[in-house]
C-alpha cells in the first residue's frame, strides 16, 4: 500500500509497504531506497539515499516510526542534514487518500489479466455507456416489456449509484456507471483503494442503496395501493439480495474477501472457497448458468488473493471493523429478506418475475 506521498525537491517521494515490513522509497518514478520483510517496525526506520540536482548530490534521509495496529506514522525528511518536511499520518488518511501509482507485482499472463486489458481499452471510449445502456434497453424490453426494461435499469442505476457515493466519499475519481446487457450494471472508478475498509464500504453501499430504493417503492405501494410499486420493491430486493450472496466477484464476496482475509489468510481462502461452494449448490439449484461464469471469475480471483498475500498493499480490518462490516451485512440481508417476506403473502406472481430474469 502506498504509506506516504509528500514532495522533496520538487518531484513526489513515494513509500510503499506492507505490513510484513517490505518498504520500497520512489523519487520522481525512480527506486532510492528499499528494506526487506524482515526488517522489524518496533524502531525507528531510516531511509538514506543520495539525490542528484543542479547543485550537485543532496544527501538524503527519511525517518520513520510505524506503527500497524492502529495504523500511526510519524516523518521526517532530511536535505544535507536539515530538516525540511515532518509529520504524521493516520487510518483515515490512508481511506480518503487513493495510490498515486501502484508499483506491479510480477505475475503470468492470465485469461482474467488479458480480459482486464480489453475491457479497460473498451471503456476508454465514452460513446461505450450510451451503447451498453441501448442495448441493455432494448434487450430487455424483447425479453420482457419497454416499462418492466425501464423499471429493471433503474434498479441497476440506483444500486452502482451506491457504489459510486461510496468512492466519492474516499476521494476516488469515478469514470460513471456501465450497463451490461443479461449481466446488470458496473460502477468504475480511475483511483485504486488502499484499506479493506474502503473494499467493504464501497462494495455494500450498492445494496444498501438497492434496500432504500425497496423501502420507498414499499412506502409508494402503502399509500397508492399500486401492484407496479409492490412487484417493483420486492424484484429489486430480490436483485440486490443475489448481489450480496458470499461469491466473488459478487459485492458479497467482496465483503466476505475483506472480512476473512483480515483474519487470517488460511481463514480467508477458506471462508471464499466455501463460499464458491455454496455458489455451486445455488447454481446448479436454480439452474442460473450466468453464476456458474460467474463463480469461474471468483475462482481465480481467490487465487490470485492467495498467492499475493504476503504482498497484499490492503491495510487489513482492525476487530472493530470486522465486527461492524458483519452486523451491516448482516442487518442488509435480513431487511432485503423481510422486504420479501412481506410480499410473499400477496401470491407467486410478483417473486416470479424477478426468479425468471435471474434465470435468463
Amino acid at each position: 500500500m502506498e504509506i506516504l506521498a509528500i514532495e522533496l525537491l520538487g518531484r513526489p517521494l513515494r513509500l510503499e509497504g506492507t505490513m510484513a515490513g517490505w518498504q520500497q522509497l520512489f523519487w520522481d518514478h525512480q527506486l532510492v531506497s528499499e528494506k526487506a520483510a524482515s526488517v522489524s517496525t518496533d524502531d525507528e526506520i531510516q531511509h538514506q539515499f543520495t539525490l542528484q540536482s543542479q547543485q550537485g548530490n543532496v544527501e538524503c534521509s527519511v525517518s520513520l516510526n510505524l506503527n500497524w495496529q492502529p495504523f500511526a506514522l510519524k516523518y521526517s525528511v532530511t536535505v544535507n542534514d536539515q530538516i525540511v518536511e515532518q509529520g504524521d499520518r493516520t487510518l483515515a488518511d490512508l481511506e480518503h487518500t487513493s495510490p498515486t501509482e501502484i508499483v506491479p507485482i510480477k505475475k503470468p499472463i492470465s485469461l482474467i489479466g488479458l480480459g482486464s486489458l480489453a475491457f479497460k481499452l473498451l471503456k476508454s471510449a465514452k460513446a461505450i455507456k450510451v451503447v451498453l445502456a441501448g442495448t441493455s434497453l432494448a434487450a430487455y424490453s424483447w425479453l420482457f416489456s419497454l416499462q418492466f426494461a425501464l423499471s429493471l435499469i433503474g434498479c441497476l442505476v440506483f444500486h452502482e449509484y451506491g457504489h459510486v457515493r461510496a468512492m466519492r466519499y474516499f476521494g476516488m475519481k469515478t469514470k460513471g456507471i456501465y450497463l451490461i446487457p443479461f449481466v446488470g450494471g458496473l460502477a468504475l472508478g480511475d483511483d485504486k483503494i488502499n484499506t479493506r475498509w474502503q473494499d467493504v464500504v464501497i462494495s455494500i453501499m450498492g445494496p444498501t442503496f438497492g434496500l432504500i430504493l425497496s423501502l420507498l417503492c414499499l412506502l409508494v405501494y402503502w399509500l397508492t395501493g399500486e401492484m407496479f410499486f409492490a412487484g417493483l420493491a420486492a424484484f429489486n430486493a430480490l436483485l440486490n439480495l443475489f448481489n450480496l450472496l458470499p461469491i466473488l466477484p459478487l459485492d458479497g464476496g467482496h465483503i466476505l474477501k475483506s472480512i476473512s482475509f483480515s483474519m487470517h489468510s488460511k481463514v480467508g481462502i477458506g471462508l471464499c472457497a466455501a463460499g464458491a461452494a455454496f455458489g455451486v449448490f445455488i447454481s446448479y439449484q436454480l439452474g442460473l448458468a450466468l453464476l456458474g461464469f460467474l463463480l469461474l471469475i471468483g475462482s481465480l480471483e481467490i487465487i490470485m488473493e492467495w498467492r499475493t498475500r504476503h504482498e497484499s498493499r490492503l491495510y487489513p480490518l482492525d476487530r472493530y471493523g470486522q465486527f461492524f462490516s458483519i452486523i451491516w451485512y448482516l442487518i442488509t440481508v435480513g431487511s432485503l429478506v423481510a422486504v420479501l417476506w412481506y410480499f410473499a403473502g400477496t401470491g407467486d406472481a410478483i417473486l416470479g418475475l424477478p426468479l425468471k430474469v435471474l434465470q435468463s
